[in-house]
């Protein structure tokens, strides 16, 4: 008998894992970087494949795909080889422990999975997270001191895409871009930095922005300087594999990266998509742009990571096998309906919105300029009646970071749950509500007057009606 079980009935951390079931059950997640999982993610997360150690990767030998050049992809490319033979076959491996038949085949499908999704000529699925496989790839290609040009986090990039706070920032050399005024890309502006500064990568991605990116024209500066061509799209991989958002594999760039979660409906988790050659990465290949897949994998282990999490792994492979399936490509397209929905009901309220509205699962309100109230403030508010979202800062953000002048929400957890263009409008309703008990209150100490109290509470029971008619997945029969 084991000797490390215990009664879970008294250990508190089982207690508040039931508690934040219930929270997630009986409130809307409106944050656009969280999303539901199936029961089958939830089981391969929870499996015994956590008891192994499996630092290296599986065989290279089939992943590679030469029948058409780089240059000349198609999105409907036919792979040569299938899961079953995967599934079944003994490899060779690359591994630094034993025992890793059943490990090897679970990666294998996993890659497999993932290129066959994103188009790619290989798939690293061992990143711990987004920023993981964001550093990889600055290691796999960069020298410390080398220029990376991304995107600005005040205008709606990323942490890891150079923010001085981050460790990448003092490695390498960042150089930052912005928006214009409406809210798109200032291609402008990033092709003179790129013929001026001369950056190793030039990086795509971002965390808060709600236009569609001109992948083209960015791979044209790329292709002009001989730069590394990267897009982190790890907000919009489940729109990509969706069909409902451009695939920057399919316009010229090299790598791809993305965490596995967000509106892929994944475990937690990175991952890294390139074009280019694929091999053992035990052999140190040339630098070149046609080896980044093998540099890369070199960079994931041993260069920035020691045991991948098969586990997590397992569970990536089965969410990939999900988004295959033709009823993700409905899920995604119904994500950006609710979000033009939600703008458009928001905007009709006199939220104003960064951008103007949407055009994928993201909203950023200006609250400050709206209401006059900043974003933490509303932030806190909504928690009280079951709505969460999160503080967002806006371009020429005057608040700090922790009293930014904006909130930031997105539609792919509720669209997970079935939900359409008619809850949205509710939804909106209700943030409405919720922003007039604010101006009322004034403050958040304000928010305890009873009067007010009593109204949050009648929208909070509102929202506990509307969220128990569309279950969350997993929990749907607890």
């Amino acid at each position: 008998m084991s000797n490390f079980s215990h009664n879970t009935q008294e250990d508190p951390i089982f207690n508040l894992i039931k508690q934040e079931e219930v929270r997630q059950a009986e409130g809307l997640e409106l944050i656009p970087s969280e999303n539901y999982v199936s029961a089958n993610v939830l089981k391969a997360m929870g499996s015994i494949l956590t008891n192994k150690y499996s630092e290296g990767y599986p065989s290279f030998e089939g992943l590679s795909w030469q029948e058409t050049q780089i240059q000349e992809r198609k999105p409907d490319v036919n792979f040569h080889w299938n899961e079953d033979q995967i599934s079944q076959q003994i490899l060779p491996n690359y591994r630094y422990y034993g025992g890793q038949t059943n490990v090897d085949r679970i990666e294998r499908l996993a890659i497999e999975r993932a290129m066959k999704l994103f188009h790619a000529d290989h798939a690293n699925v061992q990143p711990h997270s987004g920023a993981n496989a964001n550093e990889a790839v600055y290691f796999a290609w960069c020298q410390p001191g080398d220029k990376i040009l991304a995107m600005n986090l005040g205008h709606g990039g990323h942490l890891t895409h150079g923010s001085p706070v981050t460790r990448s920032a003092k490695i390498y050399n960042f150089i930052s871009y912005g928006t214009t005024d409406d809210g798109d890309l200032d291609y402008e502006e990033i092709e003179h930095l790129a013929e001026t500064e001369q950056p190793k990568i030039i990086l795509v991605g971002y965390s808060a922005f709600m236009k569609i990116p001109d992948f083209k024209r960015i791979a044209e500066i790329g292709q002009k300087v001989g730069a590394l061509l990267m897009a982190d799209m790890a907000h919009v991989a489940g729109l990509i594999a969706g069909g409902v958002h451009p695939n920057p594999l399919d316009y010229g760039f090299h790598v791809m990266t993305t965490t596995t979660h967000k509106t892929l409906r994944g475990p937690r988790g990175g991952l890294i998509l390139s074009n280019g050659n694929v091999a053992s990465p035990l052999k140190k290949p040339e630098h070149t742009l046609e080896n980044i897949p093998i540099l890369i994998d070199r960079a994931v282990f041993p260069g920035t990571q020691g045991g991948p999490l098969e586990h997590i792994i397992a569970a990536k492979a089965v969410s990939f096998l999900e988004a295959l399936q033709p009823s993700f490509k409905e899920y995604a397209k119904q994500i950006v309906l609710n979000a033009k929905a939600l703008a458009n009901s928001l905007i009709k309220h006199g939220f104003i919105l960064q951008g103007g509205g949407t055009d994928n699962h993201l909203v950023l309100i200006n609250v400050q300029k709206s209401f006059g109230i900043d974003g933490k403030f509303y932030e806190r508010a909504l928690d009280l009646v079951g709505l969460t979202l999160n503080a967002n800062a806006v371009p020429g953000d005057k608040g700090g970071a922790f009293r930014p002048s904006g909130v930031r929400l997105g539609t792919p957890a509720i669209t997970t749950r079935g939900m359409k263009e008619s809850e949205m409008q509710q939804i909106a309703d209700w943030m409405k509500q919720v922003m007039d008990l604010c101006l009322k209150a004034k403050n958040e100490e304000g928010l305890n007057q009873p009067d007010i109290q009593n109204q949050l509470s009648k929208i909070h029971q509102a929202v506990i009606e509307l969220s128990l008619k569309f279950p969350v997945p997993a929990i749907i029969n607890n």
